[in-house]
C-alpha cells in the first residue's frame, strides 16, 4: 500500500481510537464569493479546523480549481474534496471523499460514477477515502435529494440508519458521513447517532443542520468523531468560534 496516499485516513482512525474529535467546514465554491473565502480561510486558521470540505451539488469545475488555489495560498489546512459528480475532481486538493451513496438505491451513485471516475483517481495524487454517505431526513427538501432522486432515511428510524451503516463497513467502506442536507431544520438527532456509531469501528462524520456548540456537543456525546459545519457560521462567526472551543475543550479534557 502506498502510505504516502494513507496519511489522512490514518490519521482519522488514530484519532478515533483516542477518543479525540475533529472538525470540518463544508465550502461551496458556487455559493461563495471569493471575498467572503478569504474571511472563511482567516476564521478557520484561528479556530483550528482540521479540514476543509469542498464542493456542491451543481458545481463546475474552474471554480473548484480557484477555490482550492484560493485555499492553498493562505493555509495549511487539509482540502478534501466532497464531490456532487464526478467532474469535481482535481489534483490541487489533498484527499476525496469517494462517496458511495449507501442509503438511497439510484445504482449511479452506488457504483456508476465511481466506475467513471477511477482511472482518473488511479492515476492522481488524491488520497481515496471510500466513504459510506447516508442521507438523514432533515425535515426540508434539499439540492442533494433532488439531485440524487433518492429518499432520505427517515429521522426517527435509527434501526434502519444502524443496518446500513453495517452494510457499508462490511463492503469495505472506511467511513460513515450521516448527513441531514445543507439548511436542514432538524439535524441528525444524537440518539441515531449513538446507534450507528455503536454498530460500527469506522470513524462517523455528522453534518448538516448543526447550529449551536450545545447540538455539537451532544453529537460529540453520541459518538461523531468528525463534525460538519456548513454555512449556518456564515451569517454568525462567532457560531464557528463557539463551535471549535467545544471541540478542543473535549479533547483537551481527554488529556487531561
Amino acid at each position: 500500500m502506498d502510505t504516502s496516499r494513507t496519511h489522512l485516513y490514518t490519521e482519522l482512525t488514530k484519532a478515533k481510537q483516542l477518543g479525540q474529535k475533529k472538525m470540518a467546514v463544508l465550502i461551496d465554491p458556487d455559493k461563495m464569493r471569493l471575498g467572503k473565502l478569504d474571511q472563511i480561510i482567516e476564521l478557520s486558521v484561528r479556530c483550528h479546523v482540521d479540514y476543509f470540505f469542498i464542493g456542491g451539488s451543481l458545481l463546475v469545475n474552474s471554480q473548484l480549481d480557484q477555490c482550492l488555489q484560493m485555499i492553498r495560498q493562505q493555509c495549511q489546512i487539509p482540502m478534501i474534496l466532497f464531490p456532487g459528480s464526478t467532474y469535481q475532481v482535481s489534483n490541487k486538493a489533498d484527499a476525496i471523499l469517494f462517496l458511495s451513496l449507501v442509503s438511497g438505491r439510484n445504482p449511479d451513485l452506488l457504483i456508476g460514477q465511481h466506475v467513471i471516475a477511477a482511472p482518473y483517481l488511479k492515476l492522481s495524487s488524491l488520497e481515496v477515502l471510500p466513504t459510506g454517505y447516508m442521507l438523514i431526513d432533515g425535515g426540508v427538501g434539499t439540492t442533494v435529494l433532488y439531485m440524487s432522486n433518492t429518499s432520505p432515511i427517515p429521522s426517527n428510524k435509527a434501526d434502519i440508519a444502524v443496518c446500513t451503516a453495517m452494510a457499508a463497513e462490511m463492503l469495505g467502506l472506511k467511513m460513515i458521513f450521516m448527513d441531514a442536507g445543507s439548511g436542514a431544520s432538524r439535524p441528525v438527532s444524537a440518539e441515531m447517532i449513538a446507534a450507528v456509531s455503536g454498530a460500527v469501528s469506522i470513524p462517523l462524520i455528522v453534518g448538516g443542520g448543526i447550529r449551536s456548540a450545545e447540538k455539537v456537543q451532544e453529537n460529540l456525546n453520541a459518538g461523531a468523531d468528525v463534525i460538519v459545519m456548513g454555512n449556518a457560521f456564515e451569517h454568525d462567526p462567532s457560531l464557528l468560534i463557539d463551535i471549535s472551543a467545544t471541540i478542543h475543550s473535549h479533547n483537551v479534557t481527554l488529556n487531561v
